[in-house]
């Protein structure tokens, strides 16, 4: 069993990635991922699926909104195989807070458009008060994920730590 480290995980970023090169062809870490997911005290679940791709994620019981799921790529080299993995949240959240960003986004410009066109046509422009409000609104949504993020890093760990395990290398985060 390999020793595991929290402090080469990145605490908090967005999206968090890592990527790992193996002598390993990619069926052979396929075929070891689901090996331990088959296990019965796995602490994960997860789908491997024949496209070199597979997603990790805790147990439905251990899950809160918060819960992070890694997505793994297996690309082929010559010589071996590159393993790229993706920490996130759940797609539901994730299209959520796209969503959000998005609303954000369009009502910022649109305000602006208007407002300076009022400007523009010497009128008053009073709803260019709204910028800052939707700023303010953005940069409060980006700490509610952060904060999120934080809420899920322990388990982001337990994620790492079972893949490690399963395919017997310490990953170490290199982007």
């Amino acid at each position: 069993m390999l020793q595991h480290h929290e402090d080469h995980l990145p605490k908090y970023r967005v999206r968090p990635r890592f990527q790992v090169f193996t002598i390993s062809n990619p069926q052979e870490l396929s075929d070891k991922i689901k090996v331990s997911l088959e296990q019965k005290d796995a602490p994960c679940k997860g789908k491997v699926t024949t496209f070199n791709y597979a997603t990790l994620y805790l147990p439905f019981k251990d899950q809160h909104y918060w819960s992070p799921q890694l997505s793994l790529t297996f690309e082929k080299k010559d010589d071996g195989c590159l393993l790229r993995g993706l920490y996130g949240p759940r797609p539901a959240v994730w299209t959520m807070f796209v969503f959000f960003y998005c609303i954000l986004g369009f009502a910022v410009l649109v305000t602006t458009i208007v407002g300076l066109s009022y400007v523009m046509l010497d009128l008053p422009a009073p709803m260019l008060w709204l910028i800052p409000l939707l700023v303010l609104a953005f940069l409060s949504l980006y700490i509610v994920a952060y904060l999120g993020q934080k809420k899920g890093h322990d388990q982001m760990l337990v994620l790492h730590n079972f893949l490690e395990d399963a395919i017997g290398l310490e990953i170490v985060d290199q982007e």
